[in-house]
């Protein structure tokens, strides 16, 4: 039987158990985190999204303020349902994402491309910041919308940026790029894609 003075002893033992354990549990985390990413090569891209196979979410955005296109008329805001006829890559982006300045050019070979439309959704960004980025490395989208606040993004099932989405003609969201788009993935999965869905 435990007399009172015995408690604050039992006490720290468990305090100490539990800082000893603790190491061990953040271990096994870790351990679970890296062998799942063994299972799927490595590779976020192929993080599933539950809206692949789905209609996209019928968004309407904003322009980007001041944005300016190629004739120097002010570039629009995003409606998907004016885009629909041909098949669309909606691109989420923002001017402080690093991975999305490595990703550009890959966006800029794209646009030439006019089997698709490109368009762009400027997530959580200063629209100074935004136009001054487009201004460097160049305007790939035929419209540009902006999400200051994140919504947009979380209907999207965004996880961060940059993301893009092959929306059909049919407004069905058939694959999710995760992270920036390489050449590699354009040639391998996205091209191969867009000829299928543009039936050419």
């Amino acid at each position: 039987m435990s007399t009172p003075d015995e408690t604050p002893g039992i006490t720290r033992h468990r305090r100490r158990l539990w800082l000893v354990a603790l190491p061990l549990v953040l271990f096994l985390a870790l351990a679970g985190l890296f062998f799942s990413r063994l299972e799927t090569g490595g590779d976020p891209s192929r993080i599933p999204s539950a809206l692949v196979g789905k209609a996209a979410p019928r968004i309407a955005l904003p322009p980007l303020e001041g944005l300016k296109g190629p004739g120097g008329t002010p570039l629009p805001g995003i409606d998907l349902v004016a885009l629909s006829g041909k098949p669309t890559l909606v691109n989420v982006w923002a001017s402080w994402c690093g991975p999305c300045r490595d990703e550009h050019p890959v966006l800029m070979q794209l646009a030439k491309d006019g089997r698709f439309n490109l368009v762009g959704i400027n997530y959580k960004d200063a629209p100074e910041n935004a136009r001054r980025f487009l201004g460097q490395y160049g305007l790939p989208y035929q419209a540009v919308g902006v999400d200051p606040k994140g919504r947009a993004a979380i209907d999207w099932g965004v996880y961060g940026v940059p993301e893009t989405f092959v929306v059909a003609k049919d407004g069905t969201i058939v694959h999710k790029f995760v992270g920036p788009l390489t050449p590699e993935a354009v040639n391998t999965k996205l091209l191969p894609l867009i000829a299928r869905l543009s039936g050419n």
